[in-house]
């Protein structure tokens, strides 16, 4: 949360899950945990002795070149971890397994939208990432240098981001499905040097105009230096003379071996910039040795992996999923990574359980919101398909209603696969509350239990515990090795956004979401509390939003809430009041949403624009949202006006609505 406030409405849980379901003896049987007893007494030692327990799992798990000389730092809010030690993570990823039976083994397993198929071992994929360093540096990177990914899912995408963290420079993700605007506003907050982008990438049989898009995001950009090219799409793009280089070009004749320098531990591996609740973004700064521990152990138990799995995980990496549990945590324990670069519907609703066949893949990570797409799409679609390999499913990016947690377990899973519903944030960088598969018993919806380390607490505004059964809001109550270390250049918002919600307990660190623990201490997450939409899986502010609208000359004032949706997880309604002089019109709310998919992305293109002559305010001047949600929802308006100062704006957006 942006603001200390007090949330407008007590947190409610109706659901009151009983099913639970135990792990099967056979997947019990082969765990990597082994028992709930164990499981129970690690995870006591990791929050009760946790200076010992990490030591011990940074020392098994990680590749130092020089040993730490302190396990923890803690200054509420700000933490380093591993302290004077260094390692660099690459290596963590590619070089430790040179030498094994993993070098020879496919790192990733590629399927284009189109239908071609790449595969590249760890020994190659050591030889690419080598290559790629030798590449940047000649360009002038140096250690700390901001560079932008703007990429399709493709291999090239994974391997710029090990070369980045191999000669130190740190990069940020931009999901290719933003606008040029939004491209632009990160580049510029991290003042980029490089970019690394495509000519354009595979969607729904479209080519996406990747490398237009950064022309035109670097007409404002005066940071960057240099842009590296992939060519993927083919199509005749601008390349700008002394800026734009084709990446074939850059990268033949480059060695294939690199010397990996080593890095501190806590040296800057990351920015991902996340949606806040004012209009600018917040670039979360992930650091290297505690980030990697916590995504390579919550891969290799949360998933259960096997040197014979093929796992899955369908988002992509401009997202931190895509960090932690496609490149990072995937990589540096050796996996199987399959990556796919188009749309789950191209050209039939059944992709997914067609490659899922096609490549053997034995995990399966996605979000909600995709399964309650394949439910509408229809059974007929999963029934032409086996899916026999599949052994665990995973569910990430929002909570999993019971129906879709049943269908997943029952079509997909065949009754036999155990499912880990993930909790866990872009600040957390690794999962926080999960089962562990073949150990944790699970129930339709919940994730369950914190992972290692994780000491949550449903607090009531205070930051005092609530009862069990109570709703309440989500606290971490001590800090974890992959925490976020602050929002870039800027450590008041950091403090302020993350840890300023309790002020008798400074060292809480505010989640954002409500919750509530049930009779057995299992966490469900009931969303969030602030104004962070979040639609399909991604999260967007509303703030975000409301000036996307507001800069459009027709627009005075916008409010933007989110309505509950069966596929979506939430839809996105925005209320706005023209400047005078411009008629309502149904053509201007096509016109509207067409400006917000140019400003943000097509993602945040509002399902439905009302027009509004006022909207609903406080004396104070602040817009009354839930109001606004309640008639979005419903139609009605039930909760508290009192602080309203003009009732008529409200009756003129009922009758509206009628």
């Amino acid at each position: 949360m942006e603001e200390k406030q007090v949330s407008d409405q007590t947190i409610t849980s109706v659901s009151r899950e009983s099913r639970v379901f135990k792990p099967s003896a056979e997947f019990k049987g082969q765990a990597n945990l082994g028992s709930f007893e164990t499981y129970r007494k690690l995870y006591a030692e990791s929050v009760n002795a946790p200076d010992k327990f990490w030591a011990k799992q940074a020392n098994a798990q990680l590749v130092w070149r020089k040993p730490f000389k302190q396990v923890l730092q803690w200054k509420p809010p700000f933490a380093k971890w591993f302290v004077g030690g260094k390692l660099n993570v690459s290596e963590n990823c590619l070089d430790r397994h040179l030498g094994t039976a993993r070098e020879n083994k496919a790192a990733i397993i590629f399927e284009g939208e189109p239908g071609d198929v790449r595969t590249i071992t760890y020994r190659q994929l050591y030889f690419h990432v080598c290559r790629f360093a030798h590449v940047l540096e000649n360009m002038g990177v140096k250690p700390g240098d901001r560079i932008a990914i703007y990429m399709p899912m493709i291999p090239e995408a994974v391997i710029a981001m090990l070369a980045c963290a191999r000669v130190g420079a740190v990069h940020t993700v931009v999901f290719g499905g933003f606008s040029p605007e939004a491209l632009k506003d990160r580049i510029n907050d991290c003042k980029a040097k490089v970019v690394i982008t495509a000519d354009g990438g595979w969607r729904r049989g479209k080519i996406v105009e990747l490398k237009a898009n950064v022309d035109k995001a670097l007409e404002g950009a005066p940071t960057v230096q240099s842009v590296l090219v992939v060519k993927r799409t083919a199509q005749d793009i601008n390349m700008v003379e002394g800026r734009d280089t084709w990446w074939r070009e850059a990268w033949q004749g480059a060695p294939n071996f690199h010397d990996a320098k080593a890095f501190d531990s806590e040296h800057p591996l990351f920015i991902l910039y996340t949606s806040g609740s004012t209009g600018k973004p917040k670039g979360v700064l992930h650091t290297s040795a505690g980030y990697l521990l916590g995504a390579k152990l919550s891969s290799q138990y949360v998933f259960d992996l096997k040197d014979s799995d093929r796992y899955f995980c369908t988002a992509d990496i401009g997202w931190i999923t895509g960090h932690s549990y496609v490149v990072y945590g995937l990589l540096s324990n050796g996996s199987t990574v399959f990556l796919y670069e188009g749309a789950p519907n191209q050209p039939e609703p059944d992709r997914f359980w067609q490659m899922i066949d096609r490549h053997g893949i034995t995990i399966l990570y996605t979000a909600p919101t995709a399964i309650r797409a394949f439910m509408r799409w229809g059974d007929a679609y999963v029934l032409r398909h086996r899916l026999d390999s599949l052994r665990l499913l995973g569910s990430v990016g929002e909570p999993i209603n019971p129906e879709a947690w049943m269908w997943y377990h029952k079509m997909i899973g065949k009754k036999k696969c155990p499912i880990v519903d993930t909790w866990w944030q872009t600040e957390t960088g690794s999962i926080m509350i999960t089962p562990i598969p073949g150990v944790t018993p699970t129930k339709p919806g919940s994730a369950t239990l914190p992972f290692f380390g994780v000491a949550p607490k449903v607090v009531d505004n205070a930051g005092k515990e609530v009862p069990r059964n109570s709703g309440g809001k989500l606290a971490i109550t001590k800090p974890w090795p992959s925490m976020l270390r602050t929002l870039w250049g800027d450590d008041e918002r950091f403090k302020k956004a993350y840890f300023s919600e309790f002020p008798e307990h400074p060292d809480y660190y505010f989640t954002g979401d409500g919750a509530r623990q049930d009779k057995d201490g299992y966490f469900w997450i009931v969303g969030r509390i602030d104004d962070v939409l979040n639609v399909s899986g991604h999260r967007i502010g509303t703030a975000e939003v409301e000036s996307a609208l507001v800069s459009h000359p027709f627009v005075a004032e916008a409010a933007a809430v989110g309505r509950p949706d069966e596929l979506k997880g939430q839809s996105l309604v925005v209320f706005v009041t023209l400047k005078a002089g411009h008629e309502p019109t149904d053509e201007l709310k096509e016109v509207l949403r067409s400006h917000v998919g140019k400003e943000i992305g097509s993602l945040a293109k509002p399902d439905q624009v009302r027009f509004a002559a006022g909207l609903p305010k406080t004396r104070s001047g602040k817009i009354m949202r839930r109001l606004l949600k309640e008639l979005a929802t419903s139609g009605e308006i039930k909760g508290d006006t009192t602080t309203l100062e003009d009732f008529s704006v409200i009756a003129a957006l009922k009758s509206d609505d009628e």
